[in-house]
């Protein structure tokens, strides 16, 4: 039964990554680089996306790289995800349903001493994919209106490379080096009265992030972390075609004319968190997280980025009352998330929030298990033009852990 459970969940994993362009399509990734994306690893995504404080002792765990500290002598990990989303998106006089699938991330973690561990992962960092037609915006300082037709797809990848350390049985530290890199693609017209402006535009950009973290456990049960993303700007270049027509008659204004655009700039964000175990058999996790977008002194012309703060709470348990029967060596998990959103839309904050209820079924008897979480969250509102998305989301993660070096003990 254990290995029909991996056979299966492989075959699944490997066909949703073949819809790794497919990301989510919300109307808020219009902006910037496209929505943040949430690739969580192992069983986090079914305690709120929470964790901070969770060693990487079982797991590889991508919230902090500090975890990498406690990675097991010997054991070679490696994690792999998809999500399979159906979003209902709903306005003042209509609403729309999409289905997305999803590839999450993959990563593979070791050991490089009995005190530290490396690990290596890719996963999307933001998506771009929108649909908008016919959207009434006013004219700055004027009475009049235009309409707005816009399309687009892309975003970008993170590829990053962590390392951690511990010093002694409590205080771990970690660093990690991330490359971002992608494109988008923006399609867009623009009706005044009787005038059509069409703007075709692909955006490329690169750029480096250094993440830093810590954990220090304050006894066996408990244990209190932080870590620091430091800003970042990520270069941006482009290339666009602009076209007019009016009264039927069409003039390029640009042809492919390649330029330098504004860079995109990321935030400070800090993070602390506290994972806190009960009696052996229940575990707490908190996580808060500020992102100092004001500083960074951008903006969008539909909109604004703001500071933004993430609340995460998960609870995971596992009986352990009998390893020899498999039900008691299963973890059951539950959290929420609450994002106030980094987008301020005509004084409107585009914040989010979800729940979510997960499973781990372990695998024979590693560290390795399939891990499965179901997930509903609200994101927008239904205000002053705005969209409000309601959607359901379900994550499989393959967690796999395989022993190296190690000498036969029978021939």
């Amino acid at each position: 039964m254990k290995k029909k459970i991996v056979f299966l969940s492989a075959a699944i994993l490997m066909s949703l990554t073949s819809f790794a362009q497919s990301i989510s399509s919300s109307p808020y990734s219009l902006y910037g680089v496209g929505s943040l994306y949430d690739s969580d690893f192992g069983s986090l995504p079914s305690i709120g996306s929470s964790g901070m404080a969770l060693p990487s002792d079982t797991f590889i765990n991508n919230l902090n790289p500090a975890s990498l500290g406690y990675l097991p002598q010997n054991h070679f990990m490696f994690d792999i995800g998809g999500k399979a989303i159906a979003t209902t998106y709903q306005s003042g006089s209509r609403s729309e349903k999409r289905n997305n699938f999803q590839f999450s991330h993959i990563a593979f973690a070791f050991p490089v001493t009995k005190n530290s561990g490396f690990s290596l992962a890719l996963r999307p960092y933001s998506s771009s994919a929108f649909k908008i037609s016919n959207l009434k915006l006013p004219i700055t300082d004027s009475q009049e209106y235009y309409y707005l037709t816009a399309a687009g797809s892309g975003g970008l990848n993170n590829f990053d490379f962590s390392y951690g350390y511990r010093f002694g049985k409590k205080l771990s530290l970690g660093v990690s080096a991330a490359v971002l890199f992608g494109s988008t693609t923006d399609d867009r017209s623009f009706l005044i009265a009787n005038s059509i402006t069409t703007m075709s535009k692909k955006t490329n950009y690169n750029g480096l992030r250094a993440t830093f973290g810590a954990q220090y456990k304050i006894d066996s049960t408990f244990t209190i972390a932080t870590t620091f993303k430091l800003p970042t700007q990520i270069n941006a270049s482009k290339v666009q075609s602009v076209q007019t027509i009016t009264n039927d008659v069409a003039t390029s204004i640009e042809s492919n004319v390649a330029s330098d655009v504004d860079d995109y700039y990321m935030p400070l964000e800090m993070g602390v968190g506290i994972s806190k175990r009960f009696k052996n058999n229940l575990n707490l996790t908190l996580d808060y997280e500020k992102s100092l977008w004001n500083d960074t002194n951008q903006s969008e012309l539909y909109g604004n980025f703001v500071n933004q703060d993430r609340f995460a709470l998960g609870f995971s348990y596992r009986a352990k009352k009998n390893v020899r029967k498999y039900w008691d060596t299963v973890q059951y998990s539950t959290g929420v998330n609450f994002d106030t959103g980094y987008l301020e839309i005509d004084g409107k904050r585009i914040n989010n929030a979800a729940i979510s209820f997960g499973i781990s079924l372990p695998i024979e008897n590693t560290f390795s298990a399939v891990n499965i979480s179901y997930s509903y969250g609200q994101k927008g509102r239904i205000s002053d033009n705005l969209i409000k998305e309601n959607y359901h989301k379900l994550s499989l993660n393959l967690s796999l852990d395989g022993i190296w070096f190690v000498k036969r003990k029978i021939d």
